[in-house]
């Protein structure tokens, strides 16, 4: 059975396999070199800070996927958008996994009052570009060979998923 849920700090290792996996052998990350532990758990410590959700899902208490956002851009009007990012560990793709990831990140958007959910993905991610679009989000921009790994260039398309329940927000303050 598949079970999510919050993650906690002892996931970091796990995460970090995950995520070092995915670097190393897939072009859902444009990165070049496996994070440390270190690394992951300051990331995970920043998350926590900033109150960002981090959900894993486990099977049998092994972690084999998780999900997560962060800011999409650090300006100040931009705050009521995030950028999503969700993984699966190999073996474990193909079954749903991404979907059950995915749910509790978008509630936790919307909980959280968010706006816009952002996806980054490389263009040739058909089973990541089908899960968003199932989950409503549509393709805003695609960006052309503006990655390169594994000896080629890399398309970046950005899909967007807008919720239009989001209350009315107050206004802005210059100063």
């Amino acid at each position: 059975m598949i079970s999510v849920r919050v993650a906690r700090e002892e996931d970091i290792g796990p995460i970090l396999a995950i995520y070092n996996e995915v670097i190393e052998k897939t072009t859902a990350v444009f990165e070049y070199k496996p994070h440390t532990y270190q690394m992951r758990k300051a990331w995970f410590e920043a998350k926590q800070r900033e109150n960002l959700p981090v959900w894993v899902a486990e099977s049998d208490q092994q972690i084999i996927g998780l999900s997560t956002f962060g800011p999409f851009r650090a300006w100040a009007a931009y705050q009521y958008t995030v950028e999503n990012s969700v993984y699966v560990a190999s073996g474990w793709q193909g079954r749903g996994i991404g979907r059950l990831l995915m749910i509790p990140l978008l509630e936790s958007a919307r909980a959280m009052k968010r706006h816009a959910v952002i996806a980054g993905i490389e263009a040739g991610n058909t089973a990541s570009l089908r899960l968003h679009r199932s989950l409503g989000f549509e393709e805003v921009a695609h960006f052309r060979e503006v990655g390169y790994k594994f000896g080629r260039w890399l398309d970046l398309k950005f899909l967007e998923l807008l919720f239009s329940d989001t209350p009315e927000m107050p206004r802005e303050h210059s100063s």
